[in-house]
């Protein structure tokens, strides 16, 4: 265990942004640091333990709205792709109602995963579970708890189940990584563990990183780089006052050998900013030498990109640097850039859109001519709000001719927004790009005669570019979810098998039944017959 220790706060100028809208770089080391025994024994809050709580939704904390946004969304993709061909892999059950013996009390669960060599791990909220991916078999003893990964680690980590989570899969150091915030108390702490080796259900390195007694870190995100494990927040001081985004870079060649003295460096943002969103490392081939990681948001029609170069020697030479601004073409944020709006069946209650912000995740690939990096976020299509429609906004951004993405202005190689024609709301999307180049895309769909469902659509690297196939639904929803409980999940996952780099993993939140506080969730797999 080791205390904390503030190394210092360079005052380090940005090169883009202003010194008001970048502060100077925060260096501190880990408030506590250990190894816990296999996870597969140990038990945080049990599902019977807590099935007794008090039902809770989680509240939701908007960022300011980027400007009133298009009336008319110049990507509409306006006629059917082509039909979806995939090669179905496995479909099953993930955490939540009536599945495994559980019943979550809190809403909503927030539904994330990542695939490893063997195994599948899902994160729902405040309970995760890992499930061997051949056969979509539970692990004996699961779903745990969330804070069951910090067992007598001790602090907030261990005391709090507080969810926000993201499980990833290091593909080049083959370990996981689980991670959620500490909010309950103080101070504000994001709980970090890495296993130990690529087994889920064993040892991890677990860190807590402190944000002090003020600044509360809301919608963590994390990616995968070489240099680092790179994390983002929405900062709320004392949990209410909206304060701007924060980037921090965890050291994770020392987190890698469970290395006390792994410190984060980050840099706060002024309030013009929030929801900047990580890139995340897909296939074997890293970035090019020395690049910074990347950072995405969005402004008024427009991607707005940040680079974090960290020096883990010599802090004092770290700097973050942006916004570079990326026209795209214009759109409306989905629900006026928050809020609930998107209908369901048999209820006047709607759901939350979280139209504010991108969606997770930020996808990168470097083909070896190119780079390319997939995102998506919910839009508003139609120009009387009264009658418009939530739909999803996708892009593949790449390099330029005479640059990387790290030293020049990306370009927009091509965007869609999916067709609205049938009426049907989709939102709470997740993208990915095999090693073919095909791309996947998630999301959920509802409207006032179609029950919350799970669907997926995609395109081939060789289909017309802006364009996705027919949808498929991978799970039709047999509920809407009833009055009082506006929040749907913030965010569902697309990742992709780092064995064959070719098959696609999603996963996201439906209804059974009609009702309140009973989400359940499914996780799919498919690939592209093109994709060897």
């Amino acid at each position: 265990m080791t205390v904390l220790t503030i190394i210092s706060s360079f005052s380090v100028a940005a090169a883009s942004g202003s010194k008001d809208e970048i502060g100077s770089v925060e260096v501190s080391t880990s408030v506590q640091s250990d190894m816990s025994e296999p996870v597969r024994d140990l038990v945080g809050l049990t599902p019977s333990a807590d099935a007794g709580k008090e039902k809770k939704e989680k509240p939701l904390r908007l960022i300011p709205p980027v400007g009133p946004g298009a009336a008319t969304d110049t990507a509409v993709q306006s006629v059917p792709g082509p039909s979806l061909s995939v090669t179905q892999g496995l479909g099953f059950p993930g955490v939540g109602n009536g599945d495994y013996g559980f019943s979550d009390q809190y809403a909503p669960p927030d539904t994330n995963g990542a695939v490893g060599a063997t195994q599948y791990v899902q994160w729902v909220n405040t309970y995760f579970a890992v499930f061997d991916k051949s056969s979509g078999q539970i692990a004996p003893g699961f779903p745990k708890a969330g804070n069951a990964v910090w067992k007598g680690f001790g602090g907030g980590c261990e005391n709090n189940n507080d969810g926000d989570p993201i499980v990833q899969y290091d593909k080049a150091a083959n370990r996981w990584i689980l991670t959620q915030f500490s909010v309950s108390t103080t101070p504000y702490l994001q709980c970090v563990a890495i296993s130990t080796t690529p087994d889920a259900t064993g040892s991890y390195y677990r860190y807590a990183f402190s944000y002090g007694s003020t600044q509360f870190n809301d919608y963590p995100k994390l990616g995968v780089w070489p240099d680092g494990y790179y994390a983002s927040y929405n900062i709320f001081n004392n949990a209410s006052t909206f304060a701007g985004a924060k980037v921090c870079a965890f050291d994770r060649t020392k987190m890698l050998l469970g290395d006390a003295s792994a410190t984060q460096q980050c840099f706060q943002l002024s309030t013009k900013y929030g929801s900047l969103l990580p890139a995340d490392l897909d296939g074997a081939t890293a970035p090019p030498s020395g690049s910074p990681e990347l950072f995405l948001n969005f402004g008024t029609n427009a991607l707005q990109m940040w680079r974090f170069s960290v020096n883990w020697t010599t802090p004092a030479v770290s700097t973050l640097t942006g916004p570079v601004s990326i026209p795209v073409a214009s759109f409306a944020a989905a629900c006026n850039g928050g809020g609930a709006c998107v209908p369901q069946p048999n209820t006047r209650q709607q759901l939350d859109s979280l139209g504010d912000r991108l969606m997770y995740r930020l996808a990168y690939r470097n083909f070896g001519d190119h780079e390319s990096a997939v995102v998506n976020h919910s839009v508003a299509v139609g120009a009387n709000k009264k009658n418009q429609v939530t739909s999803v906004r996708w892009y593949e951004l790449r390099n330029p001719a005479s640059g990387t993405l790290a030293s020049g202005t990306p370009v927009v190689y091509q965007q869609g927004t999916l067709g609205t024609a049938d009426g049907i709301h989709r939102w709470m999307g997740s993208i990915a790009m095999d090693k073919a180049g095909n791309i996947a895309l998630g999301y959920s769909a509802s409207s006032g005669t179609v029950k919350p469902s799970v669907r997926y659509t995609g395109r081939q690297a060789l289909d017309s570019p802006g364009t996705m196939a027919v949808e498929t639904i991978a799970k039709a929803g047999a509920g809407s979810q009833l009055q009082n409980l506006n929040r749907w999940g913030d965010y569902s996952a697309m990742t992709i098998d780092p064995v064959d780099d070719c098959t696609f993993w999603y996963t996201n939140e439906y209804l059974k039944n009609n009702g309140t506080f009973n989400w359940s969730t499914w996780i799919t797999s498919f690939k592209f017959p093109g994709c060897q």
